[in-house]
């Protein structure tokens, strides 16, 4: 591997993939480089739309341009004006990671260019929605099973079009795109207190600004539970995704094992409690996630360990199998 591009999906990936870095360095040497470059051009376009620097609408431009893939958008001031070092950087080699990208066959590239564009689509979808200076909520249920599916869905429905290319097996995509879905609603059940807060509520409440003061809770505590339902019966279409992967290929099987473990018990925090208060960040203790990985790498090759673990894991997240 040449020497920027291994600076590219090493060094550079590692800082600004920060924990999801352990799942890319694990995953089979075949779809390895692709499954990186997808993430830094998806966490350039996050850095584009999340960025102060420029007005919203030149924003909406710079992602429009980016679509296409074709060529870079001119992004000196907004890379500039980064906060974070690594997001500078990474805005900085956009070229580079676009040069990377016409190093891959046709079919690779073709599955990144439409992973991107569907990604962009969720972005600008989250610009039309929520406009500037009020906070807004979703309409109803399909707006935010759209927006799961146009910024981690398609990844899944990626992943298992790259994993039948590479790697010869083949996966339920609907059950991929399911297990994005569960993994974005985490984030999103979890993330209220700071979207409320920049305008924007994912849950489909007819008054959202009574979710600013965690004293209503008690209000959408139906609503917020079965959207956890409902998180949790995503991640159980992407357990059926991991376990079919064959054991042989342990490394993929520990790429998807690890999310969903780590989703679950985010979860089940999110049913213990007040997931609106803005001064309490839930997650899992590192030392948790430290024990899961250390459990998963000595197990992923058992189908009944494995399965044991994460019926464990459910019940915990405040459902019972069946």
């Amino acid at each position: 591997m040449d020497q920027p591009r291994a600076e590219l999906t090493g060094p550079l990936l590692k800082q600004v993939s920060r924990s999801f870095y352990l799942t890319l360095r694990v995953l089979p040497k075949e779809v390895r480089p692709q499954i990186s470059l997808a993430y830094l051009l998806a966490r350039a376009t996050d850095t584009i739309a999340d960025t102060d620097a420029v007005p919203r609408a030149k924003r909406i431009v710079l992602l429009r341009e980016l679509q296409s893939l074709t060529r870079v958008p001119e992004i000196g001031t907004l890379a500039a004006n980064q906060a974070l070092p690594a997001e500078r950087t990474l805005l900085e080699r956009l070229g580079e990671c676009l040069d990377m990208l016409d190093t891959f066959d046709a079919v690779d590239r073709r599955l990144i260019q439409q992973l991107l564009q569907t990604i962009i689509s969720g972005q600008i979808f989250d610009f039309e929605t929520f406009p500037e200076g009020s906070l807004t909520a979703l309409k109803e249920d399909a707006d935010l099973d759209r927006y799961t599916y146009l910024v981690a869905g398609c990844v899944g429905e990626f992943w298992t079009k790259l994993c039948a290319a590479h790697l010869g097996i083949t996966l339920d995509e609907t059950a991929g795109i399911r297990f994005g879905k569960g993994l974005q609603l985490v984030n999103i059940l979890r993330d209220i207190p700071k979207d409320l807060r920049i305008g924007r509520c994912y849950l489909p409440v007819t008054d959202p600004h009574r979710l600013l003061d965690p004293r209503n809770f008690e209000s959408v505590r139906p609503l917020y539970q079965r959207w956890l339902d409902a998180t949790v019966e995503h991640l159980d279409a992407g357990w059926q995704y991991t376990m079919a992967i064959p054991s042989k290929l342990w490394r993929l099987r520990l790429a998807c094992t690890w999310p969903i473990w780590i989703g679950l018990g985010t979860v089940a925090l999110l049913r213990r409690g007040n997931p609106l208060d803005p001064t309490v960040r839930i997650m899992v203790p590192q030392r948790d996630v430290n024990r899961m990985l250390i459990r998963s790498v000595l197990t992923c090759r058992s189908d009944r360990a494995l399965q044991r673990r994460y019926e464990q894991l459910r019940c915990d997240a405040g459902l019972q199998i069946g």
